[in-house]
């Protein structure tokens, strides 16, 4: 057979970075891994293409050549999923759905595709290709269980141009242990983290460092840090000595809890191996929502604090926020930006409380008859999906105000130096590795951001600030001067 692998285009979002991606010359920020997972598990003698519409378009010619479509998306890509949905349709190619959007939406697409993959592909994927094999394939395949991903194959790399992304993805667990209420890991991934073997890892980073890749490697984990005595004992030990042996091709990033910075050792651990860069669930430093939303972690414990220690110990925090919970307070917007200004978290996606299908939020929201519709998968958007306690146009206004003086120029060009201030990189490169896309990417900021742009003066502060006090993290400073443009445009227009 001849399939055709489509990845659905992303609106314009805070996780995009469509306007920061341009100074690189990168047309998206991540390959489509489960995709390219699912093209490995396909029988080796079918012939397969794959079309991130993030990177290229969809061609009528493409359509033509394939003998089936496999779709696979997010809940944010709903709309160019059902776009693609339509022009397969048109075309008469037959279509198989899988990935987050048609699990957790399922019934609103049985009608439009041919058969749902539906959950982990894993444990539902087998056996509709059997099915498809022997001309017998079902319009709806699920699994009951949580597959094993020490059976997951190696994602196919070469079916990408990674020269088209910013990061490579690869994935090293599934599953959180905790259990947020607004959360929908627990449906898509459960609660029990199952963790692939160090040698999957370095498999995967043997096939990328064979294609040439030498930059950022994101682990998409839900939680990195989820079973951390196999982390520690294994996969991280395994890490330092095949990044060591190669001369440190790679910088790591990655997802974990606020816990990361109770552990010495962890921490100790995931620097030496390259990682540089963790995005954290803060949330709200107001207590009484993070009970509320059962974000136990989080609770009793100096956050401030917290965030600090991880910068000292080498890591880039970045910080997940929510305002919309029924106890916050009229306080709570200026209690965000204060404690995001203060805590140097530069990367803050504060967002609307958003109620996900089949999670608890959801379930409360419809028992309390406060649903208006379902999520768009986006929750910057200005939108709310409930009805909250505190008044609706106050709440709107007041994020708004949030994220418009966070990203203020003055604002944001403050919180980069507090960060730079308390960032302690661990040291690994001893030479300069200057590429010619980053060489590129500095004279563009200088052009747009240091001449044409109207807070070109907080660019210059920031540069000259960098340059007298903390040279070593001048790529640093410029790598936020551009995602602050980024962050102006989504936020401030």
């Amino acid at each position: 057979m001849k399939i055709l692998l489509i990845y659905p285009q992303y609106p314009d979002t805070f996780w995009g970075f469509k306007y920061a991606l341009k100074f690189v010359s990168k047309k998206a920020t991540l390959p489509p891994l489960g995709l390219m997972t699912v093209a490995a598990m396909l029988p080796r003698e079918w012939e397969r293409k794959l079309v991130d519409l993030n990177v290229s378009s969809l061609t009528d010619a493409q359509l033509e050549w394939a003998d089936m479509a496999f779709i696979s998306a997010m809940t944010i890509q709903e709309k160019s999923a059902r776009e693609v949905i339509d022009r397969c349709r048109k075309k008469g190619v037959k279509i198989a759905a899988g990935g987050p959007l048609f699990t957790t939406q399922s019934s609103d697409f049985e009608p439009l595709v041919d058969h749902l993959v539906l959950k982990e592909a894993e444990g539902s994927f087998p056996p509709f290709l059997a099915d498809l094999e022997n001309g017998c394939a079902r319009g709806v395949y699920t699994c009951e269980d949580w597959p094993d991903v020490q059976q997951s194959p190696c994602p196919e790399w070469p079916l990408v141009n990674f020269k088209k992304y910013d990061s490579i993805g690869i994935q090293y667990s599934r599953g959180c242990p905790f259990n947020c209420d607004f959360c929908d890991i627990l449906i898509l991934n459960g609660q029990i983290p199952r963790v692939k073997s160090k040698e999957q890892i370095l498999c995967e980073l043997d096939a990328i460092y064979q294609l040439g890749w030498r930059d950022g490697v994101f682990f998409v984990d839900d939680n990195f840090i989820g079973n951390r005595a196999v982390l520690k004992k294994e996969l991280l030990p395994a890490l330092i000595d095949w990044m060591k042996q190669r001369k440190h091709p790679f910088h790591f990033f990655t997802e974990t809890s606020i816990n990361l910075a109770d552990d010495e050792e962890l921490m100790q651990l995931m620097v030496q191996a390259g990682f540089n860069k963790v995005f954290v669930g803060i949330e709200t430093p107001h207590e009484e929502s993070l009970v509320e939303c059962n974000k136990y972690h989080n609770q009793n414990r100096d956050l401030m604090t917290s965030v600090k220690k991880m910068q000292n110990h080498g890591f880039e925090v970045q910080g997940g926020f929510i305002i919309g919970f029924d106890n916050d307070p009229p306080s709570i917007f200026e209690k965000q930006i204060r404690f995001i200004q203060q805590s140097g978290i530069v990367t803050a996606m504060v967002g609307l409380l958003t109620a996900f299908q089949g999670t608890p939020l959801y379930k409360r929201m419809e028992k309390e008859n406060r649903l208006v519709h379902d999520s768009s998968g986006d929750n910057t958007d200005f939108s709310l999906n409930f009805i909250p306690i505190m008044n609706r146009e106050t709440l709107i206004d007041g994020y708004r105000g949030v994220l418009k003086t966070i990203y203020a120029p003055k604002e944001y060009c403050k919180r980069v130096i507090t960060f730079l201030k308390e960032y302690k990189p661990f040291p690994l490169r001893k030479k300069l590795n200057i590429q010619p896309v980053y060489l590129g990417a500095f004279f563009k900021s200088i052009w747009h951001l240091g001449i044409k742009n109207k807070g070109r003066w907080y660019y210059w502060k920031l540069i000259s600030w960098t340059i007298l006090r903390r040279p070593r993290l001048f790529s640093r400073a410029v790598t936020h001067a551009i995602l602050g443009f980024h962050f102006r445009k989504i936020f401030v227009g």
